[in-house]
């Protein structure tokens, strides 16, 4: 991918059989991404579509996981496994119901529209909830005596105890709003509502998505990268979340 990004037009569909090097590198394949389409106001988009949807589904994960995991009521047991039974049903049978609850609401070309269907998630709340009830109750039972409320024994005790997995959960969702593709290109067809994942098949449909191969890379190239970035430097966490996530005892 990045070496065809760096090979000219002329360069690449002269290569019958596709070689690992560039003779003649060229930077006009990722000129041409940008100007093609508004490619920066897509990374723009994205942006504030993935830190709004992460904060916001941050709030209901953390909030749910622990009332599931430490506040007692009624028919908690059963609410809990009726939230289990939603990971068996398909995204795609979901899509139609929200495409349609959206339209009513006449939130089409909207980041309300695009936002809201995603701001919560029963894996993550799942992940979370296993994670809290690994912090010892009698904490919970003692904070409780000593006239602590829930909010701040949840802020002061079990989200800096719970961090990795939290910090897991943020980069996960962050990765799926940034390549979220089925639900923007649904639910939108106003340029100034466009993700990066548009942006790609916008430029296919500008007439040089499968001429001009290299172009496209670098298109791909360029909204790869953040990503790319954004695992390296946190795997380690990620790894350990999702390890103590899924670790009782």
């Amino acid at each position: 991918m990045i070496l065809t990004s760096i090979k000219s037009y002329s360069s690449y569909n002269s290569e019958y059989v596709p070689k690992f090097i560039a003779l003649s590198p060229t930077v006009e394949n990722y000129v041409t991404a940008f100007t093609a389409v508004p490619l920066a106001k897509y990374f723009l988009n994205t942006i504030v579509f993935t830190v709004i949807t992460t904060g916001m589904m941050l709030v209901v994960v953390v909030l749910s996981a622990f009332a599931f995991a430490r506040l007692d009521f009624k028919g908690k047991d059963l609410l809990f496994s009726l939230f289990l039974s939603l990971m068996m049903i398909p995204n795609e049978l979901v899509i139609i119901t929200n495409f349609v609850t959206i339209t009513n609401l006449n939130m089409r070309n909207t980041f309300s529209g695009l936002i809201l269907p995603s701001v919560t998630s029963v894996f993550y709340i799942y992940l979370l909830k296993e994670n809290f009830e690994q912090i010892p109750e009698n904490l919970y039972k003692a904070a409780k005596v000593d006239g602590t409320s829930d909010f701040r024994y949840l802020f002061r005790v079990m989200i800096p105890i719970s961090k990795p997995t939290i910090v897991t959960i943020t980069i996960l969702k962050v990765i799926e709003c940034w390549n979220s593709y089925v639900w923007p290109r649904l639910i939108t067809d106003d340029q100034n509502y466009f993700l990066v994942s548009n942006g790609i098949q916008e430029i296919r449909e500008n007439g040089f998505g499968r001429e001009n191969v290299p172009a496209m890379m670098a298109a791909v190239v360029v909204i790869s990268v953040p990503l790319v970035v954004l695992f390296l430097v946190f795997r380690d966490k990620i790894m350990e979340g999702v390890a103590r996530g899924g670790t009782k005892g």
